[in-house]
Formats: C-alpha cells, sequence, structure tokens
C-alpha cells in the first residue's frame, strides 16, 4: 500500500462523485493489468513460436482458471464471474498467439 492508499477514505465515508472517481481510478488500474498481461502473453507466445510449441496449453490454461478460483474466494468474489473473465482474458491472448505467428 502506498502513501496515496493510506490518505484514501473509507467508502462509507466518501460522497457519490469521490466514490464515481474511485471506481474511474481502480478500472484504469483493472486496464494497466490486463495490458501488462497481454504483453507477457505476447512474450509467451514469442517462446512458444521459437521452441515451435503449440499455441494452446489446456494444462496450464486449468491452472490459470484454478488460480483465478482460489483468488476470487480469496477476496470474496463470485468465482464464476472471475473465471469468466480469466476465460476472455485467454481467449483473447489464445487468438493473439495464433495471429502472430
Amino acid at each position: 500500500m502506498d502513501d496515496h492508499d493510506t490518505q484514501r477514505r473509507r467508502p462509507d465515508e466518501m460522497n457519490l462523485a469521490e466514490l464515481r472517481d474511485e471506481i474511474a481510478s481502480i478500472d484504469r488500474e483493472i486496464v494497466e493489468l490486463i495490458a501488462r498481461r497481454t504483453y507477457v502473453a505476447e512474450t509467451v507466445a514469442q517462446v512458444k513460436a521459437e521452441q515451435d510449441m503449440p499455441t494452446t496449453d489446456e494444462g496450464q490454461e486449468q491452472r490459470v482458471m484454478d488460480r483465478a478460483g482460489e483468488n476470487a474466494q480469496k477476496f470474496d468474489v463470485d468465482d464464476n464471474l472471475v473465471k469468466a473473465i480469466f476465460r476472455l482474458l485467454i481467449e483473447l491472448n489464445k487468438v493473439e498467439q495464433r495471429e502472430s505467428r
């Protein structure tokens, strides 16, 4: 947690505009993380291509889904929703990997 986080007020102490600003900030962070994940996935695709490995690795996909479900439970978030989001991320990465070959 950085200084900015410690200066934030609790959500129940914020007005509607401040709450919406907080959501906008979180949304930016989510997009940044998706961009980072996509960059790393593109690097994985390059390594797979160099090593003549298949684009799809069902075992790895299952490990990602299991980890997503575990993290959802840790943070008390609907694991079906989180898994659905991760399925989309995996599919997007697979499409990009196929297109880059």
